[in-house]
């Protein structure tokens, strides 16, 4: 019989650890399912997350335990139902009954999810606003499209449903101009391109994005704005809006985004020697990816009156502009 312990409770959530003593011809996930009484959709998730250890190994979910293991399991507490409001600052460059448009900075989740709960923009705008559109849920609500948490910019935010339809169908009419800045590894073959490439979830890394032929359509429109010395400063227009889809182009390219952890680890190690030590001193000024969403331009859903709204590259990434400008 194996011997499971719960080895630490704190805050709601408790550690288990599980000393295997006889093998399984039952997948991990199911294993512990019946082990912890938990549902097996439970224990896939936390093995998705990482949450799941066998020794010092982070497992799939088809691993067969074997005499000897030792499965630690960390359940974190149960998230709160709805998103509550939290007194965090803001920056609201346009506020009316329907919406607003945000600054968000990077390192801001913008709405709460497994493991960020709290300090999202959503919490932020709830205290600051007090009510947000009901639609996308207790945990996004007023979202109309969103960013990375690493991506900086501009993003709408609805206060009332009928702006929230309004504004979600000209997104989808592609009625809303959204402008990117960023920077890439490399040169581009040409000043202007249109990537189309359809954009679908990683067949081997669910976490993660990929080019996947018949999945969904997308298309990117990139012009260089600027030749540094082995980078390019570009400015991107997204004709759709999939998940991480400028990083996920410009991957596809060749030319990922400088600073992008999930798409571009360690992509300036592999330039020559002078390029290279160029490029790892910019990784480091920059710090995280590259990637600001800079203006929003669109028709106001009640009015009609022309809105234009653009927010300037922020002190880490226009720093980081500069030096590459005056080394290049």
């Amino acid at each position: 019989m194996n011997r499971v312990r719960r080895v630490e409770e704190k805050d709601g959530g408790v550690t288990y650890r599980i000393e295997v003593e006889e093998p399984s011809d039952k997948r991990l996930d199911r294993y512990l399912a019946e082990e912890l009484s938990l549902s097996r959709s439970h224990v896939a998730s936390l093995i998705e997350a990482g949450r799941v250890h066998v020794g010092d190994r982070i497992p799939k979910k088809s691993h067969l335990p074997e005499t000897g293991d030792l499965i630690v399991v960390e359940v974190p507490p149960p998230e709160p139902t709805v998103a509550l409001a939290e007194d965090i600052p803001v920056d609201v460059l346009f506020e009316d009954e329907g919406f607003l448009v945000v600054n968000k900075p990077a390192g801001m989740v913008v709405h709460p999810a497994p493991g960020h709960h709290q300090g999202t923009l959503v919490n932020a705008l709830l205290h600051q606003v007090g009510r947000l559109s009901s639609i996308g849920g207790a945990h996004r609500p007023g979202i109309v499209h969103r960013l990375d948490k690493d991506t900086s910019g501009l993003m709408i935010v609805a206060k009332e449903e009928r702006i929230h339809r309004k504004l979600a169908d000209a997104l989808a009419r592609r009625q809303i101009v959204r402008l990117y800045l960023t920077a890439c590894w490399g040169h581009l073959d040409r000043d202007k391109l249109l990537i189309e490439a359809d954009v679908g979830r990683h067949r081997g890394d669910r976490k993660r994005m990929a080019v996947v032929p018949g999945t969904r359509p997308a298309a990117t429109e990139i012009e260089r704005l600027e030749r540094w010395r082995a980078a390019d400063f570009l400015k991107v227009r997204l004709h759709t809006g999939r998940t991480h889809q400028i990083r996920v182009h410009l991957r596809h390219i060749g030319h990922p985004v400088v600073g992008d952890r999930q798409y571009a680890e360690g992509w300036e190690r592999g330039l020559s020697t002078g390029a290279g030590r160029w490029a790892r001193e910019l990784a480091q000024r920059v710090g995280r990816q590259f990637l600001h969403a800079a203006e929003l331009a669109f028709e106001h859903p009640v009015s009609g009156d022309s809105l234009h709204f653009t927010a300037p590259l922020p002190e880490d990434l226009e720093g980081a502009a500069e030096w590459a400008r005056s080394t290049s």
